[in-house]
């Protein structure tokens, strides 16, 4: 009787443990298939990411965008004291330039949010009394202002202002 209950123990044992090991062996499957998968998708948007980011896609949305090639392109030696390389000049292309409808940056409107370049809103009771001395008089925008073209102009200096020396060497 012991040996038939030591047998049966065993054979229960063993059981148990196959049944372990095949649970094991379906996990490890389940998560080889699982890793096949996510590396196939991984190599696919990196495939993706390659394709956005080279020169001609590049160059084929800054077009839709309005975007043109920059014109001449200066560099500025600054170890030899800040000397011009190169002749800068304006972007050039094909006029009209095609705008984009296109939005690069989508905003979400907010609810109630007045949008910029807007008038006030028809709901909006205009305001009583004198005009406010502080607000500008009104003017008609110039065409490249109303295209919604800005200039800007980078380190404005005054004739004056470039006269004065400074008095020291700064850095």
């Amino acid at each position: 009787m012991l040996i038939v209950v030591l047998l049966a123990g065993g054979l229960l044992g063993l059981l148990a443990l196959n049944t372990a090991l095949n649970e094991g062996s379906f996990e490890l499957s389940r998560l080889q298939k699982q890793t096949t998968v996510a590396t196939d998708e991984q190599q696919s948007l990196q495939h993706q990411i390659d394709q956005n980011s080279a020169p001609d896609a590049l160059a084929r949305r800054a077009a839709e965008l309005g975007m043109v090639p920059a014109g001449g392109m200066a560099f500025l030696d600054v170890q030899n004291g800040g000397k011009v390389l190169g002749t800068p000049g304006p972007a050039q292309d094909s006029p009209p330039v095609k705008r984009s409808t296109a939005e690069p940056w989508p905003t979400k409107a907010q609810p109630g949010a007045a949008q910029p370049g807007a008038g006030p809103s028809p709901a909006a009771p205009p305001p009583s009394g004198a005009p406010s001395p502080a607000a500008p008089p009104p003017s008609t925008p110039t065409p490249a202002a109303s295209a919604g073209d800005a200039v800007i102009q980078l380190n404005p200096v005054s004739p004056t202002a470039a006269a004065k020396p400074s008095g020291g060497a700064g850095r």
